[in-house]
């Protein structure tokens, strides 16, 4: 297996630029994620990485050689497609053998290759089925078989599971996160599903008009998102968003929300063009003592625990509670949030003000 370094890849469609200098790493072994919406550039970047493009400029290193301008055949990686790409007219085995016969491998060995795959992915009992009255998910495996038989120094998936129904998804995306790590395999995997990404990701990209937006493991992209679009794009239902009139201070910085103080760090970075305040729904408590008020405008149960819409006079606010707790459309509440989760945004630019310590947030209620 091996490391990949992603160092200010560029990709140009004539006057479209997909991908816009690009930098990070993938270290050996890890689960990487390509995330982002259609159009974002994240299957571009796969493509490069695998040699199915070439790069405008900018460099790609596969266990420290350079491949940038090297076709995929001189990369020694392998590819899985959304659609499976497999060969209709062969069986199973056929399938899955069909890299390794090319190769010239003895026949001996391939049959023996073969079957610890299809041991490891459990389709020892299709192997002799030609794929096309297979169900979706066995042809998934037919595919990852057919990939991992080589032995590669890495694995490029291109949405793998997107052509399978929801509840098949979620089961296949625990087999094949395990299947990475029986092999410990370094693999990058794009997807559009920000759910899937922070599930199965060591690591994630979210890359938003060809730009990478952020980089880093799940739990500070969720918890500390470096513009406001990762804070929408990860987290359902999305970050809120308020906007506020006014900060005073030197060594801190005090907005209001409704005249109520909220205290938070020095801000390091520039705050012209305005700023937004934002808080994950979790992390909003419902309190009647509270000075900051809000009207109840909408409820969603989701079994457990229920999404509640509160009108305020900065903009709307999505709280996460338990389902057990009665709440009715129309009630006026106070709103309390857990100021250690507080993150602050430039309006104009989207991008997260930097303080000393986002952790030392205070609330002034």
């Amino acid at each position: 297996m091996a490391q990949i370094r992603i160092e200010n890849v560029r990709k140009d469609f004539g006057a479209f630029t997909a991908v816009q200098s690009s930098t990070f790493t993938i270290e050996d072994g890890e689960f990487f994620m390509l995330l982002g919406p259609s159009g974002c550039g994240k299957t571009t970047t796969l493509r490069m990485m695998a040699g199915l493009e070439l790069p405008t400029s900018g460099d790609i290193y596969i266990d420290g050689e350079e491949v940038g301008q090297k076709p995929a055949s001189q990369r020694d990686i392998a590819f899985v497609f959304q659609l499976f790409a497999l060969y209709p007219h062969m069986k199973v085995g056929k399938n899955i053998s069909y890299p390794l016969l090319s190769q010239g491998m003895p026949k001996a060995q391939v049959k023996k290759k073969v079957g610890e795959i299809a041991e490891i992915l459990g389709i020892t009992d299709i192997l002799n089925k030609p794929v096309g009255g297979l169900s979706g998910g066995d042809r998934q495996r037919v595919a990852l078989g057919r990939a991992i038989v080589r032995d590669p120094k890495a694995f490029f998936m291109d949405e793998p599971l997107g052509a399978l129904d929801a509840e098949f998804r979620e089961h296949m995306s625990e087999e094949l996160r395990a299947l990475h790590d029986r092999m410990n395999a370094t693999t990058v995997y794009v997807t559009h599903d920000q759910l899937e990404a922070m599930q199965m990701g060591d690591k994630i990209v979210v890359m938003n008009h060809g730009v990478v937006e952020q980089f880093g493991v799940p739990q500070d992209i969720y918890d500390w998102p470096a513009t406001k679009f990762v804070a929408q794009f990860i987290g359902s239902p999305p970050m809120n968003f308020l906007d506020f009139n006014g900060m005073v201070g030197t060594g801190s910085a005090e907005v209001y929300l409704n005249d109520v103080a909220v205290t938070v760090p020095e801000v390091r970075e520039g705050t012209n063009g305005g700023i937004t305040f934002g808080i994950r729904p979790e992390h909003v408590r419902l309190d009647d003592g509270a000075p900051y008020r809000g009207r109840v405008i909408a409820t969603e149960y989701l079994g457990t625990t229920q999404i509640v819409t509160l009108a305020t006079a900065n903009g709307p606010v999505k709280v996460r509670l338990s389902s057990a707790d009665r709440i009715n459309v129309g009630d006026q509440t106070g709103l309390q949030f857990d100021a250690r989760t507080i993150t602050l945004f430039n309006s104009e630019t989207g991008k997260a003000l930097k303080s000393e310590a986002n952790m030392e947030v205070l609330f002034n209620g």
